[in-house]
């Protein structure tokens, strides 16, 4: 499998993400952590009752597919379908297990496998050094990649949906199993950090809304390039780096679980689709 090579090898780690806006780190996660967590999210999904939603997760009309059972997951473990899970009478083409396209969003604080997976002071020390003052984990994704249905994620920046000011969401992002151009790997811009934020998804009670702020173009493929990368891998990129995946019609699945964390002292936006309530867990770091 091809790796991007100077991004794992950079002399300078911090430096590099500075830089770039992402940054590589093979093997942060054992073997047997990743095994666990992926046993967990199997449980999860068994326990999951099909007819209880029919919500599924697209970057491509996010607006539109933010129903009830996405806006109501703040603070709770829910399971979203592939776009492509459903046949036309509207039963699931395939088993339930390979239907799901990701669970969220607070598996790091409901959950004790996804919560001593999320923290521990090797992540503590890493958001310190990239830049996070008292980090606070908004959010949490498992991603599930399916083969042969696993929808494109298309270009996008995580400060599009997290917003604070000043900016300063982070992304961690776990390769669970070896992500490839086959499957679906990550696409970055290098450099892209330093561009505009370019959308804003909002909400305003029930409604949510994406503007457009900006008119850059998303970058060309000449401009990006693929993170193919084992399982075990971190990646983390800043909030307005641009980054893509390309459906997955290959016979593997490419697991990955995501943390979004932002700095106490920011301003968190009032109009983020995510608000936690006093009724809530308490926001924590890592």
């Amino acid at each position: 499998m091809r790796t991007n090579r100077p991004t794992m090898l950079a002399p300078n780690p911090i430096e590099f993400f500075r830089r770039e806006g992402y940054l590589v780190l093979p093997g942060f996660r054992s073997p047997q952590a990743v095994a666990a967590l992926r046993a967990r999210a199997g449980t999860i999904i068994d326990a999951f009752d099909p007819t209880e939603s029919r919500s599924v997760f697209t970057t491509r009309e996010q607006a539109l597919a933010s129903d009830d059972w996405f806006l109501d997951s703040v603070a709770r473990i829910r399971c979203f379908f592939e776009e492509e899970a459903f046949a036309a009478d509207g039963s699931l083409r395939q088993d339930k297990q390979l239907s799901i396209n990701k669970i969220g969003h607070a598996l790091h604080d409901l959950d004790p496998v996804f919560d001593a997976f999320s923290r521990g002071p090797d992540l503590a020390a890493l958001a310190r050094d990239l830049g996070l003052v008292q980090p606070l984990i908004w959010q949490s994704m498992y991603i599930f990649k399916q083969p042969g249905i696993g929808g494109e994620v298309g270009w996008h920046q995580d400060a599009t949906f997290l917003h604070t000011e000043p900016l300063s969401v982070t992304t961690f992002w776990f390769a669970l199993e070896d992500a490839t151009l086959d499957n679906g790997c990550l696409w970055v811009q290098p450099g892209g950090h330093r561009g505009p934020l370019r959308e804003l998804f909002v909400r305003a009670g029930r409604r949510v809304d994406k503007l457009r702020l900006d008119d850059t173009p998303w970058p060309t493929r000449e401009q990006a390039i693929p993170l193919e990368v084992p399982a075990g891998t971190l990646v983390c990129f800043h909030g307005l780096l641009p980054h893509y995946s390309a459906p997955n019609r290959s016979p593997v699945s490419r697991h990955a679980y995501t943390l979004h964390a932002t700095c106490a002292s920011a301003r968190w936006s009032g109009s983020n689709w995510l608000q936690r309530g006093p009724q809530d867990p308490p926001l924590r770091g890592f």
